[in-house]
C-alpha cells in the first residue's frame, strides 16, 4: 500500500494534510486509507464541534489534533492485542493496518535516547526535585513533545528520576 503522508509539514496544517491523504486515497482507490482518514475526519469533526459548544472557537488546534491521533493509534493498538489474544489475526491486522496509516500523519517518535535526555532538559528546566513536581515536568514535555512520545510510558521514567 503506497502510504505517503508528507512526514515534514512544509507549511500546510495537519488537517490539510489529512485533506489532501483523503483524495489521494480517492483517488488511488486505497480502502483501508480511505477509510481511516475518513474516521479521522470524524473525529476531528466531533471534538471541533465540542470545542464550539464550550466557547465558541473555530475548532481544535494543531496539539488537539496531535492528541486525537495519539489516541486512536493507542485504540488501535489495544484493539490488536485484544484480537490477537482472542485468535483474530486477521482482525488484528486491519487494526496494525490503520495504525500505518494514522502514524504517517504524526511527528516521528522519539527514540528511548531522545526520551530520556528529553525527561532530563524537562526535570532541569522546572528545577523538579520531589514526586510532587511530576505534574510540572509532564507539562513541559507534552507541551513541547505533543505526538512524539507515549506520555503513559513516560511517566513511569518521570517518576523514578524523582524518587
Amino acid at each position: 500500500m503506497g502510504q505517503t503522508a508528507p512526514a515534514a509539514t512544509n507549511g500546510t496544517s495537519l488537517r490539510e494534510r489529512i485533506t489532501t491523504g483523503l483524495k489521494d486515497a480517492m483517488r488511488d482507490k486505497d480502502k483501508t486509507r480511505l477509510s481511516t482518514l475518513r474516521l479521522i475526519n470524524a473525529a476531528i469533526k466531533d471534538q471541533d464541534i465540542a470545542a464550539r459548544a464550550k466557547g465558541g472557537s473555530s475548532g481544535v488546534g494543531e496539539d488537539e489534533l496531535l492528541a486525537i491521533l495519539a489516541k486512536m493509534v493507542k485504540q488501535r493498538q489495544e484493539s490488536a492485542r485484544a484480537y490477537e489474544e482472542g485468535g483474530r489475526l486477521e482482525l488484528a491486522e486491519k487494526e496494525r493496518a490503520e495504525i500505518e496509516v494514522i502514524e504517517a500523519y504524526l511527528p516521528r517518535q522519539l527514540d528511548d535516547d531522545e526520551i530520556a535526555a528529553a525527561v532530563d532538559a524537562a526535570l532541569a528546566q522546572t528545577g523538579a526535585e520531589t514526586l510532587r513536581d511530576m505534574g510540572k515536568v509532564m507539562g513541559v514535555l507534552k507541551a513541547s513533545y505533543a505526538g512524539q512520545m507515549d506520555f503513559g510510558a513516560v511517566g513511569p521514567l518521570v517518576k523514578a528520576r524523582l524518587s
